[in-house]
């Protein structure tokens, strides 16, 4: 099978998916493909009154289908069966998200839905195996800590791994009893709306999910304002995520699960194996074009080995070529928007005024679409705008240390905390090191997520609220009870 198309030659799906099928509405914003810069068309802005509808369809699905009361073993089969038709359409689902993303069509077949399905399955299995709690009572009485599902969950997600973050907001939100509405990114909505088809294929109730096209201002906030959403789950900019709060707190309380931003640190020990950590380095910033945020976009690297290190990230950094998402080999991808590369492009400017040194890179590729160089900078300040601005672009800033207290005050930000990463071979260092750090993962002498979903992620400070993945995320879509009863 070969994977390159033409995107224009696909058949996207249109309109929202609300109550279990396509509701066709008017064209409002234009989508652009990164790799080409070319249109691809529009899609609808849902206003309040669609938000409604989606709100009402999910409410009426929990009702006449019972899903929050059925037995757990149907919860669970149901989503066994949609993360195989997930599975079944992989070569559809992958060409929808490539057109209009930065996700190359090969690494989203490979990578993005097999993952993607294994999320789904992973918190399926929940269902039947999370239980209420007795609680200890003297003789007369008996306590329990029951819980309930929510209702209705709204969840948003962002536009650098589309089907991967849909998969973190339906996956625990339905296996623990809810339904759902989702608005993906107005800049990658095709992949969403395919799944809320396949899911309804699959046999989950009609309206149980449900997903609508539009922007963070209005159909965003829509979402969380709405009276009849009971939780809210948000993957993002710090920024937006903050607006999310201001937006719940304005209209009424609900519990909610922010996953932001990061500007995460990755330690280098003079001991540690450089080859891993050139490696673990180069994918720790170039994935996606550092469009993730987890990207580990601040290096700190023991004085003593710097320069050796750096030849061989240089060399890493400047080996890779771009191609469009739709291309039968996978290369490097593209930013996802002119406004995105244009401000990854004045930070760099900033950097370099700011004293930062521009070892590789500093300048889009010239080559059609949205594509920038991987960039190094080296000699930046802990106040040079590099290492203090998320960039979520491949933006790298390197700096050294000599002492183990100076690499830790390297790695504080005095606002993100959300991942980080320590590469040496002493592994008492490392774990002692992993309790200072104030980050919600730090990952040694690798960085990066596995597949082991049990371990979730989250960020402290203003990198985020809560946890995605592992048994914190299905967890957090339950609401205890507290009950006491006289025998």
């Amino acid at each position: 099978m070969t994977l390159a198309f033409d995107p224009h030659g696909l058949v996207p799906p249109l309109g929202h998916h609300i109550g279990g099928r396509y509701e066709p509405a008017p064209d409002r914003i234009p989508l652009t493909a990164p790799s080409s810069g070319a249109s691809l068309g529009a899609i609808p802005l849902a206003d309040g009154d669609t938000v409604d509808r989606a709100v009402i369809a999910a409410r009426a699905a929990l009702e006449s289908s019972g899903w929050g009361r059925a037995a757990p073993r149907d919860r669970l089969r149901a989503l066994r069966k949609w993360a195989d038709l997930i599975e079944q359409e992989a070569p559809t689902l992958a060409r929808l998200e490539a057109a209009c993303s930065s996700r190359p069509v090969g690494e989203v077949l490979a990578g993005d839905i097999p993952v993607t399905a294994d999320q789904i399955r992973f918190f399926a299995e929940f269902a039947d195996k999370e239980c209420d709690v007795l609680a200890p009572t003297d003789d007369d009485h008996l306590g329990m800590i029951a819980s309930e599902p929510y209702g209705v969950v709204g969840a948003i997600t962002p536009w650098n791994y589309p089907i991967s973050m849909a998969g973190w907001k339906f996956g625990p939100a339905l296996a623990a009893g809810n339904a759902v509405v989702l608005k993906p990114s107005e800049m990658t909505p095709w992949s969403a709306l395919f799944m809320a088809e396949l899911s309804v294929r699959a046999g989950l109730p009609e309206g149980l999910v449900n997903v609508v096209l539009g922007d963070g201002p209005t159909t965003g906030a829509a979402i969380t304002g709405h009276p009849g959403i009971d939780k809210v789950s948000f993957t993002g900019s710090t920024r937006a995520g903050a607006a999310i709060m201001e937006n719940i707190a304005r209209t009424g309380i609900k519990p909610m699960t922010l996953e932001l931003g990061g500007k995460s640190p990755m330690i280098v020990f003079a001991d540690a194996d450089l080859d891993l950590a050139a490696r673990c380095l180069e994918r720790g910033i170039l994935p996606n074009a550092g469009q993730f945020c987890v990207a580990g976009s601040r290096m700190i690297v023991a004085r003593e080995i710097a320069d050796e290190l750096a030849a061989r990230l240089i060399a890493r950094f400047l080996s890779h070529a771009p191609a469009p998402t739709w291309a039968e080999t996978p290369g490097f991808s593209p930013i996802i928007s002119e406004t995105q590369l244009s401000r990854i492009d004045s930070i760099v400017s900033a950097s370099r005024a700011a004293g930062g040194e521009i070892l590789c890179g500093g300048a889009r590729f010239d080559c059609a679409g949205s594509f920038y160089r991987p960039t190094l900078i080296a000699g930046a300040t802990p106040d040079n705008p590099a290492v203090t601005d998320e960039i979520f672009g491949p933006v790298a800033t390197f700096q050294t240390f000599d002492t183990e207290d100076e690499a830790l005050a390297l790695a504080a930000h005095p606002t993100y905390g959300l991942c980080s990463g320590i590469f040496t071979r002493d592994l008492g260092r490392a774990l002692r090191l992993s309790r200072r750090i104030e980050a919600g993962t730090v990952w040694i002498n690798r960085y990066g997520r596995s597949r082991d979903h049990i371990l979730p992620t989250g960020g402290w400070k203003a990198s985020g609220l809560g946890k995605d993945l592992g048994r914190e995320a299905f967890s957090a879509n339950r609401r205890t009870k507290a009950v006491l009863a006289a025998l």
